[in-house]
């Protein structure tokens, strides 16, 4: 099976609902839960192009997804022959496609004319994806925003281009840079990038529910649909999302023992593979799961004040047990 055959087959198996980078987040044990709760494609947090392009050591920390299944390895940096060459570095070692971010508002990471600050350079833009394109087989895919603001060449005029260029895939936040993530996404944008393109469109943005994910395919004709801050402490989302359209019945959500469950589940992940380092991604675990729940707010207090996993987990334990008795 050929590489492009790889991620569209993953892609289009069962419902196409794929799993969102997200910088500090999207690690080796998030994209292993979200794929326990069907997720086919998993992308990577957000990696350096100019690290991995030069620095050997940069490598062996950054690449944590050897062995895995179905990674979409996503890069950022401002120029093309490093995207090339780190893109290489990411196929080699296993990515099924490699993507491009053109879509990250974070101040650091614009000023170096990286991310979001592509959108206002469309040529430059299309560029790199032609760089890139010359030196893998994998499918290039691109994920941008709908612009740089109101005033800047739109998405679906950009999409053309990288198009074009040789992009295999896009997907499209619908908010603009200077909206981050804040508001409500613009699907209507969505909708004008799918009919400016004949390659895929996945739609990302305010997906966190079944509903959402159906509504979207339906309101923009999209081909996929990505799901990222819905997906934490969530990772039942993917398999609801294919139980909803294959019956037309929306799936009884986890009980809150099943996501205290879950939660430590997730916690005792995180302490097999990073240990104690990881203890405010543990921190912040704890909280997606049991948002919303009677007593989280002082449970969460407490977290905060561990200083280990052993503490962290011993917390949620006797939680999940208090849970179990309501």
């Amino acid at each position: 099976m050929s590489a492009t055959a790889d991620f569209f087959s993953l892609l289009f198996s069962g419902f196409p609902i794929v799993l969102a980078p997200m910088a500090g987040i999207t690690d080796r044990v998030f994209r292993l839960v979200a794929r326990e709760g069907g997720a086919r494609l998993c992308w990577t947090e957000m990696l350096p192009a100019p690290a991995l392009a030069r620095s050997p050591v940069a490598r062996k920390q950054l690449l944590d997804f050897l062995g895995e299944e179905g990674v979409v390895v996503q890069l950022f940096g401002s120029d093309p022959e490093e995207m090339a060459e780190a893109a290489l570095v990411v196929e080699e070692a296993g990515a099924v496609a490699v993507d491009l971010n053109m879509g990250c508002p974070v101040e650091k990471v614009v000023k170096t004319g990286a991310g979001a600050a592509l959108l206002r350079e469309p040529r430059r833009a299309a560029a790199m994806v032609e760089a890139v394109c010359r030196r893998v087989k994998v499918p290039v895919t691109v994920k941008l925003r709908k612009g740089w603001d109101e005033k800047s060449p739109p998405a679906w005029e950009i999409a053309r281009l990288l198009e074009e260029a040789g992009a295999k895939a896009l997907v499209v936040h619908g908010r603009y840079r200077h909206e981050f993530f804040g508001g409500q996404a613009d699907w209507e944008a969505i909708r004008r990038v799918k009919e400016a393109v004949k390659i895929p469109v996945i739609g990302n943005g305010d997906v966190r529910a079944p509903e959402d994910a159906l509504r979207m395919l339906a309101s923009t004709g999209c081909d996929g649909v990505m799901v990222g801050r819905g997906a934490r402490g969530n990772p039942w989302i993917f398999t609801r999302c294919q139980l909803y359209a294959l019956s037309g019945q929306i799936p009884p959500p986890p009980s809150p023992a099943e996501r205290v469950a879950q939660g430590l589940k997730h916690l005792a992940l995180l302490q097999a593979l990073y240990g104690d380092k990881a203890l405010n991604r543990g921190r912040m675990v704890l909280d997606w799961y049991t948002r919303g729940l009677p007593g989280a707010s002082t449970l969460r207090g407490q977290a905060y004040q561990a200083r280990d996993f052993v503490t962290l987990r011993s917390l949620l334990e006797r939680y999940l047990y208090q849970v179990q008795t309501w």
